[in-house]
């Protein structure tokens, strides 16, 4: 996304709003260094449901959760600071220890991990269509001439970028998805491109928009750690490891997609 003023909210995971404090630093588990005594600090960018969403004056989701889950095997509680899109896949945040991770359903591309470390994969996606229903719009040819929105410095960005040639569309952006859906629903943009699983999350109560394509890309979200921050990233793998192993992985999935993950 564009970049916004640097004053971001910091939102206890399972309480209200807090100031965003960093001071102090202190030590998980292990010994592995965090940059606040006793707390996981993680950048995300909201609102991006089913993944990270505000509801009811919380912050909610499946990264939320997820991170919970592995913050608590650190023996650490997790606080999360709400933050512009591209200060994270810049590598900013995390190489200016402004949090320790960040969890924003971000998949893993060369270009990012130019510019931070990831941790293993824990969520495979794919790009899909979003168009109002009707539309008789299901491939990107039928977009000839028409316009396609997308979220500023997102995977389904660089698709529809890398395929607007060859298919005559002009690409619209948008600085985050609740904008690019909502231009969808009032004919700004006549179809959006974002990852499946947040477009399928939005049709089940706007049955006036539907996905009609999906398109395989091989994305696979993980969580970033600073570059070369090596032990909180052998650390993070480990408890995924763990969470996978001992079920807790799987409940959350199942919480927040209603199956098992394939």
């Amino acid at each position: 996304m564009a970049l916004l003023p640097a004053l971001a909210l910091a939102t206890a995971a399972a309480a209200g709003c807090a100031e965003s404090t960093t001071g102090g630093g202190g030590t998980a588990d292990g010994g592995v260094q965090v940059i606040k005594a006793g707390v996981l600090t993680t950048c995300t960018h909201m609102d991006y449901k089913p993944f990270q969403f505000h509801d009811q004056g919380k912050v909610v989701g499946f990264d939320v959760d997820l991170v919970d889950a592995i913050a608590k095997d650190m023996g650490l509680t997790q606080e999360i600071v709400d933050t512009p899109f591209e200060g994270i896949q810049s590598g900013e945040d995390l190489n200016t220890r402004r949090c320790d991770v960040a969890a924003a359903a971000m998949s893993i591309t060369p270009p990012r991990e130019e510019n931070f470390d990831f941790s293993d994969p824990y969520f495979e996606a794919t790009q899909a269509l979003l168009t109002k229903k009707g539309s008789n719009i299901r491939s990107l040819a039928d977009l000839r001439g028409k316009k396609l929105g997308v979220q500023l410095a997102t995977t389904g960005e660089t698709y529809a970028n890398d395929n607007k040639a060859a298919n005559g569309y002009e690409v619209v952006q948008f600085e985050d998805l609740p904008l690019s859906v909502t231009a969808v629903e009032t004919g700004q943009v006549d179809a959006a491109i974002n990852d499946n699983s947040v477009f399928g999350d939005f049709v089940k109560t706007n049955p006036n928009v539907e996905i009609t394509n999906e398109f395989t890309t091989g994305d696979q979200y993980g969580i970033g750690v600073a570059t070369g921050n090596t032990a909180l990233k052998d650390r993070v793998n480990a408890a995924l490891k763990k969470l996978k192993e001992n079920g807790e992985y799987n409940r959350i999935y199942e919480k927040w997609f209603g199956k098992a993950p394939q």
